[in-house]
């Protein structure tokens, strides 16, 4: 199935369980840097904080780039998961005014013997890793329970 579109390919096998732990990445349409605004960075910021308050999702870490979002969090009651990504998403563009996500998003499932604390320090140490700061304090919009 070839000609499926990629965003397609990015639901096949995607399993939704309550509680369990994802790490999600979405990206904005043709990676626009449209999170280099300080304020389109906290409105996405306080849409994952209106999931939480919602009981969609525990946000257990997060890291908002320029183009894209990294989000480690745990699946609330009563919602898959691509509703929960489906509604920050569409919160977030309707409050900025703009349509700018791409299509779909990546999910994985953390497994029970994955070192929680590590995926959070990788997923906030991404501004580091790409050359945006030299020091994860640096960088305006991240967050994580265990840092």
């Amino acid at each position: 199935m070839a000609d499926q579109p990629h965003s397609h390919s990015l639901r096949t096998g995607r399993h939704t369980q309550a509680g369990q732990i994802y790490l999600l990445t979405t990206v904005t349409a043709d990676r626009q840097p449209v999170f280099v605004d300080f304020q389109a960075a906290r409105c996405l910021i306080r849409c994952l904080q209106q999931a939480a308050l919602l009981r969609q999702a525990d946000t257990l870490a997060f890291v908002v780039m320029p183009d894209h979002l990294h989000w480690l969090m745990q699946l609330g009651e009563g919602i898959d998961l691509s509703r929960c990504m489906g509604s920050v998403k569409s919160i977030t563009a309707r409050q900025l005014g703009i349509p700018f996500w791409q299509k779909g998003f990546h999910d994985h499932a953390v497994r029970k013997e994955e070192d929680l604390p590590a995926v959070a320090r990788y997923v906030v140490s991404n501004p580091v890793r790409a050359g945006l700061v030299k020091r994860v304090g640096e960088y305006p919009h991240w967050d994580a329970i265990w840092l």
